[in-house]
């Protein structure tokens, strides 16, 4: 499931986190900046924070239901994480990206709520580091991008790829989605996973190399 296609479908229980926001309102924060909403917030705009919750609660959610497998699980991890969030704002640091931030926020209550429903497998994989250095970390991400005269294909294809990442050991499903699926840099998803930098960029490059062995196999890819 895309974080296009997830949509948080709870209502938050706590006043700041309706969404619900206007056209008209929408149009009022066109061009300003997470920090900005973060400022304004801080001094009791409620519809500020209410921004940064439009803008970050599906990918969110879709990042937390990649690492927990379950999507209610996940649409009550997210609103927990936005709750944090917002108790939090008064400590977050202006010079480093809010969208880190939130991130790494997120990451930390899905391992916090796998430790908790004893998820020991999932665990282990997340907390598993890939040993080596391979150096050929900037192989292109395989596409499955159709042709125009494969565009009846495109759905299930776009199933397939999701099924080769969900596959994925969970230590490096994570990462990949942080790169791809929410353009995450690898000092961005270094700082979100708390992992040394070398680690993460080992760990997408043998994660691209296993799913380009599945894709290949299953022939959604060339040679």
């Amino acid at each position: 499931m895309s974080h296009e296609t997830f949509v948080t479908r709870r209502p938050y229980h706590h006043s700041i986190m309706q969404t619900s926001v206007q056209a008209d309102s929408l149009k009022n924060f066109a061009g300003v900046a997470d920090y900005e909403l973060v400022a304004r917030a801080i001094t009791g705009r409620e519809d500020s924070f209410e921004e940064l919750v439009r803008r970050y609660q599906r990918p969110l959610a879709a990042y937390v239901y990649r690492m927990v497998g379950d999507y209610d699980a996940a649409l009550d991890l997210t609103q927990e994480v936005f709750i944090k969030v917002y108790a939090s704002l008064a400590r977050y640091r202006s010079e480093y990206k809010f969208s880190t931030w939130v991130y790494r926020i997120a990451h930390n209550a899905a391992i916090d709520h796998l430790r908790r429903q004893g998820s020991g497998r999932r665990m282990e994989d997340l907390e598993q580091g890939a040993t080596g250095d391979s150096g050929a970390y900037e192989r292109p991400f395989a596409s499955a991008a159709p042709t125009p005269e494969q565009l009846s294909e495109r759905a299930e294809r776009r199933a397939e790829i999701e099924e080769v990442v969900q596959r994925l050991p969970a230590a490096y499903r994570e990462l990949i989605v942080l790169r791809h699926a929410h353009d995450m840099s690898y000092d961005e998803i270094a700082e979100v996973a708390g992992l040394p930098l070398g680690t993460v960029k080992n760990r997408i490059f043998r994660a691209r190399e296993l799913m380009r062995a599945e894709l290949l196999e299953r022939g959604i890819i060339g040679a």
